[in-house]
């Protein structure tokens, strides 16, 4: 017996969407159906992410938000319910890292980093929960996701990005917590964990010599893509996760079973 996903009459909302594994995350959730949310606070990008989505059949719509800001983050998911209709699923995907040694992390590097993948995280599912929350009491039968993206480095620690490591560790068990307050209400939380993906962001690093370094030391001395995480991704945003809840799923290619 086959399992199709199928999205349609769902709303779907990402955050940090205008890169990356945010940008394939949207275009993956659209293709199944759903009508995706583009939310970041580089506009262009996602107006373009935009036009692609719409020239593949899909719909989407863009909403400015700026994860480190509680008022842009409220603003943010009001306008997108505004535009969409409620949210079901929330993929909360918003990260930045810098590579230094804790002892030269100054205060704003320290800010900067967890204010975003911590804080900004915590209050961008607290804000989309409080409506999931609010519909599930008129309608017990509603199912909602909240996808939290974490990294293998919230469950090992890898040199270089440390305060990044901190961030991630504290979206893992931020998403056990929620998973064990929200699950009544019907609400699935739960987190990926990915390994060494290559984006635009990072590609040019990975074909340098320190990034051959690093990836001689990989199990399979391989990164992945971002389409790597697609099959984790629809199953968690899908119905027949309905009993995955609170659950931290890695897709790292063995790494952090070494």
């Amino acid at each position: 017996m086959g399992i199709e996903v199928n999205f349609e009459g769902k709303i779907a909302l990402v955050t940090g969407a205008s890169s990356g594994l945010g940008a394939r995350f949207a275009k993956v959730l659209a293709q199944a159906g759903a009508q995706v949310v583009l939310a970041s606070r580089r506009i262009d990008r996602l107006k373009e992410l935009r036009a692609e989505i719409e020239a593949d059949g899909g719909a989407a719509h863009v909403v400015a938000l700026d994860v480190t800001d509680y008022a842009s983050i409220k603003s943010a998911i009001a306008h997108a319910e505004t535009e969409a209709g409620p949210i079901d699923i929330l993929v909360n995907n918003s990260g930045v890292s810098t590579t230094q040694r804790l002892i030269d992390v100054t205060p704003e590097d320290y800010a900067y980093v967890m204010d975003t993948n911590q804080r900004g995280a915590f209050f961008v599912a607290q804000e989309a929960a409080k409506r999931m929350i609010a519909r599930a009491k008129g309608d017990p039968k509603l199912q909602h996701r909240i996808i939290n993206i974490a990294s293998v480095a919230g469950l090992r620690v890898l040199p270089q990005i440390g305060i990044y490591c901190m961030s991630k560790s504290a979206v893992v068990h931020m998403t056990k917590s929620m998973a064990i307050e929200w699950g009544r209400y019907g609400i699935n939380v739960n987190a990926i964990c990915p390994g060494y993906i290559s984006t635009e962001i990072n590609e040019e690093h990975f074909r340098g010599e320190h990034g051959q370094q690093l990836l001689s030391t990989l199990p399979r001395k391989r990164v992945g893509k971002p389409q790597d995480l697609d099959g984790l991704l629809l199953l968690l945003a899908s119905e027949e996760a309905h009993f995955i809840n609170g659950a931290i799923m890695t897709a790292d290619d063995g790494m952090s079973a070494m």
